[in-house]
């Protein structure tokens, strides 16, 4: 990261107030899509659907080849953040990875409370199916909150004997909503975006009284077998350090195929920062490879099962 980027960094995290006493989700909310809402690229199409019962945003990239589907869940804590916030940074990943791409409008905390999120992004994904997606032509992706929806989504998906995708990508998940991770206390001074009184406020509107370690919720806690190959980047300087790396150990310890990344110096969700910061392009970038990879890999071996068959 040069100086000139650092520094532009600092400036836009000194303009996000940092409180021990979260302020009430609305006007969370409106401070959020504030500060992080960016358009999406020109030379991607965006436009409003509804998928799974909920609005959506569908980026459809100019020339994309019909290699597949990418299906996005926003971070935000599940209390903040949608589709739109995060037109930006969606639409940069559909446009490097040339894949169609939906981002889902789920329900959010305190209004809606767990399981909502879930039952969202689960019909999301069984109306892709339904309606003629091949699983082996889709990927999940998502930030945050988002990331650990995803593969809660997935956990889901598996155990009602429903197939898996080609590959799943998260950035910087939050998949411990029971807040143990050791980084929530060794990198709070590092941190410009959160103090743990957010995590736990956040995990307050979504669980209320339920269990924090429900598996569903926090997908750490999870028997994470026959998740498909999976793609984990997160920074150094964020509370959710130790989520992102516990979750890559676990999924190994279950047979995934895992790729971490860790990015030194960086913090929450860093790829928000694509056009001007070089290690949130090169991300995006080493994403979309990772998330075409696997789609091409999953066709080659759909037509010689074919061919065999």
């Amino acid at each position: 990261m040069s100086r000139q980027q650092r520094d532009a960094l600092d400036a836009l995290f000194r303009s996000v107030p940092r409180s021990e006493v979260p302020p009430a989700p609305a006007e969370q909310r409106a401070g959020f899509a504030a500060a992080i809402t960016r358009p999406g690229p020109a030379d991607v199409a965006v436009r409003r659907t509804v998928l799974g019962g909920r609005p959506a945003l569908e980026f459809e990239p100019a020339g994309a080849p019909a290699r597949g589907r990418l299906l996005y869940l926003h971070g935000g804590g599940y209390v903040i953040g949608s589709p739109d916030t995060h037109a930006g940074l969606v639409g940069e990943l559909a446009r490097r990875a040339g894949l169609p791409t939906t981002s889902v409008d789920y329900r959010l905390a305190p209004e809606h409370p767990f399981p909502a999120a879930l039952d969202d992004g689960l019909a999301a994904y069984r109306e892709l199916l339904a309606t003629g997606t091949d699983p082996r032509a889709l990927a999940l992706a998502g930030d945050s909150a988002g990331g650990g929806l995803v593969i809660a989504t997935l956990l889901a998906a598996r155990d009602a004997g429903l197939p898996m995708p080609a590959a799943v990508a998260v950035f910087s998940p939050w998949v411990d909503l029971a807040v143990t991770g050791e980084s929530v206390r060794s990198r709070k001074d590092a941190d410009p975006l959160f103090v743990e009184a957010d995590l736990h406020a956040y995990a307050d509107h979504y669980l209320g009284a339920d269990d924090r370690t429900h598996p569903l919720a926090s997908p750490l806690y999870a028997d994470l077998t026959g998740l498909p190959p999976l793609l984990v980047q997160v920074g150094t300087n964020e509370l959710l350090l130790d989520d992102a790396v516990r979750l890559a150990t676990r999924a190994v310890a279950a047979d995934v195929e895992v790729t971490l990344e860790v990015g030194p110096g960086l913090p929450h969700v860093y790829q928000h920062h694509y056009g001007r910061l070089d290690e949130a392009d090169a991300a995006l970038d080493r994403t979309a490879r990772f998330l075409t990879d696997r789609l091409d890999a999953a066709r080659s071996d759909a037509v010689r099962s074919d061919v065999v068959g």
